[in-house]
């Protein structure tokens, strides 16, 4: 089964849960601020893809932060970061078995 995580209010994921709805796809829906993120989790993300395939640096969360805090020198910083401000991580996240992908393109949901 595949699970989308994002945040409810987000356009990118809506247009994701959109698509696999119109194409008769059955997923699993996890919202970041009412379900909660699990920190093995992100984690494994972060290690999978990289914490910057991961961090949303043109989100406003971003723009907002104190320097300090943007500068992220290891993975352990990065998940932190991520768990402290989880609308910085770029939306939505999608996970089938283990494929995982960050954003939403047709293209790669269509090789899903």
């Amino acid at each position: 089964m595949l699970t989308l995580y994002g945040i409810k209010n987000c356009d990118t994921v809506k247009k994701a849960r959109r698509w696999l709805e119109d194409h008769g796809i059955e997923y699993q829906y996890h919202d970041f601020r009412q379900d909660g993120l699990d920190k093995k989790q992100l984690s494994g993300w972060v290690e999978q893809l990289g914490w910057e395939a991961i961090l949303n640096k043109r989100s406003t969360t971003w723009r907002n932060l104190p320097d300090k805090d943007k500068e992220i020198t290891t993975n352990t910083r990065a998940v932190k970061l991520l768990l402290a401000n989880p609308t910085l991580i770029k939306r939505p996240v999608t996970v089938k078995n283990k494929i995982l992908l960050t954003g939403f393109k047709e293209t790669e949901f269509k090789k899903l």
